[in-house]
């Protein structure tokens, strides 16, 4: 009998350590798996249960938390929802999240182990911090003069201190409002479905996600390689280019939208917008001075994070002469954010220099106790400082008496550039209008902003469509709230 008690044990032992083993198992070795097994829905509770923390513009939240009553708790919302959806993105608990919501998400709902002194004994006690707040570089001033100069139009505006590096403007239109897309249920699938389904494209941050032909902008790249690589030495010197400009190794003969452009000189190209003299230099420069100019403003980066990824911006590597000729005036493949052109505008007005453009400020806990700072950064030098002198003189030549006088205020210095990209088959595709600029105060010793805008509105007419007339008047504005 006893016997029988003692095998009895023994299989009663075996039950209990496959019962341990396969605790064991499910707990340690397979819990990653029923973790994120779209049937386990205690995450989603989980990460709903406490407000989220918020994001900032000027120190005061544009977002907060609503008690919805629901299982998955607390939902979204925001302040201003499509001024600053470029910014903020949304936090949607169904589609996930996107721009600052996504890049900080640990830190916004209180599972960044940098929240607390003690992250173990949170795990322990199977709890989270309050969620922390990510403040932004944004001005809130300048954010809302860009929204309202684009007006609905599709475009974007960009625009970044250019000794720091910060951005003080990011915005898109046409937009939408990220709390459309905060919660649950039918009316959350049906504005992802129309959001998506809409042919304006309100989701695409068009500052940073959307490259566009830079037309002549990019004329400052070109003029400054040209500077630097000792092609031209005398800006006011005559170019000898004549007008039309037969492209290298073809027939095609490159006109120009400005008048006075036969041996025009490289100032007055900039000053008046000369196709024919900028392509001319641009074959001069070559090639590999050309895409080596280029990759120092930040063009062929596939790397920039703001703290969001930012598209890259393109400047062909392998190109023959004529193409050589049409990239050098922002034609071609060359391709930018407007992001990227506001990097070219603060690099001629910080001397040269160019700053990593960054979005966020600090990190803070709940209560306002840092948790980590924005991160400046200097990748390189873009020009040398007596190049970066000599384009702020024809930027500034620009706005005071060239094609750019709509960007121009009173009691400060402004420098400028137009440029109108043609897109399309055939370059039927109504141009893009371009503005990009910097602005400094009256005696003050270095200037306050850099601004790039964008005007893609296919409902403009064509014949009015020009930098000057519907992209400066945007970017003034936004450099009058900034200064």
């Amino acid at each position: 009998m006893i016997r029988y008690i003692r095998w009895c044990a023994y299989f009663c032992a075996l039950l209990l350590a496959a019962l341990l083993v396969n605790v064991a198992r499910v707990q340690v070795w397979e819990s990653a798996a029923y973790g994120a097994n779209p049937a386990n829905k205690r995450p989603a509770i989980e990460r709903y249960a406490q407000p989220r923390g918020d994001i900032l513009v000027d120190g005061r939240p544009v977002t907060g938390s609503r008690d919805s009553g629901q299982l998955l708790r607390y939902e979204r919302t925001y302040t201003n929802g499509p001024l600053y959806a470029p910014v903020t993105g949304f936090s949607s608990q169904t589609y996930g999240t996107s721009f600052v919501e996504s890049a900080e998400d640990g830190i916004l709902a209180g599972t960044d182990p940098g929240l607390s002194a003690f992250p173990l004994w949170y795990d322990l006690a199977r709890g989270r911090p309050a969620g922390g707040n990510a403040a932004t570089t944004i001005r809130a001033a300048m954010q809302r003069a860009a929204y309202k100069g684009l007006g609905g139009k599709r475009g974007a505006v960009a625009a970044v201190e250019p000794a720091t590096g910060k951005i003080l403007t990011l915005v898109s239109s046409p937009s939408y409002d990220p709390a459309l897309l905060s919660g649950t249920g039918a009316q959350v699938k049906a504005a992802w479905a129309r959001l998506n389904a809409d042919p304006a494209k309100p989701m695409l941050n068009r500052a940073l996600r959307e490259t566009y032909p830079p037309g002549s902008t990019f004329k400052i790249v070109t003029a400054a390689a040209a500077l630097d690589s000792g092609v031209v030495t005398d800006v006011d010197a005559p170019t000898r280019t004549p007008d039309p400009y037969p492209l290298p190794g073809t027939s095609t003969l490159l006109p120009n939208a400005a008048t006075g452009c036969q041996d025009a000189s490289m100032a007055e190209a900039v000053q008046w917008s000369c196709n024919t003299v900028m392509a001319k230099i641009g074959v001069q420069v070559g090639l590999r001075e050309m895409v080596e100019a280029a990759r120092r403003f930040g063009f062929n980066d596939d790397g920039l994070r703001v703290p969001s990824w930012v598209s890259r911006s393109d400047f062909d590597t392998d190109m023959s002469p004529d193409q050589l000729a049409l990239s050098s005036i922002g034609q071609f493949n060359t391709k930018a954010t407007p992001l990227q052109m506001a990097m070219v505008a603060a690099a001629v007005a910080n001397g040269g220099e160019v700053k990593s453009p960054y979005l966020l400020d600090r990190i803070t806990q709940d209560d306002g106790s840092p948790v980590r700072s924005g991160d400046q950064h200097t990748p390189g030098r873009a020009m040398n400082p007596a190049t970066a002198m000599r384009l702020q003189e024809l930027m500034v030549k620009v706005v005071e008496n060239g094609t750019g006088k709509n960007a121009a205020i009173p009691g400060a210095v402004v420098g400028g550039k137009t440029g109108t990209a043609q897109h399309g088959v055939g370059n039927a595709g109504t141009p893009y209008a371009w503005f990009i600029s910097w602005a400094r105060a009256e005696g003050a010793p270095l200037p306050a902003v850099a601004v790039a805008v964008v005007v893609e509105d296919a409902a403009a007419d064509r014949g009015d469509i020009s930098g000057n007339s519907a992209a400066a008047p945007i970017a003034r504005a936004v450099m009058e709230a900034a200064l």
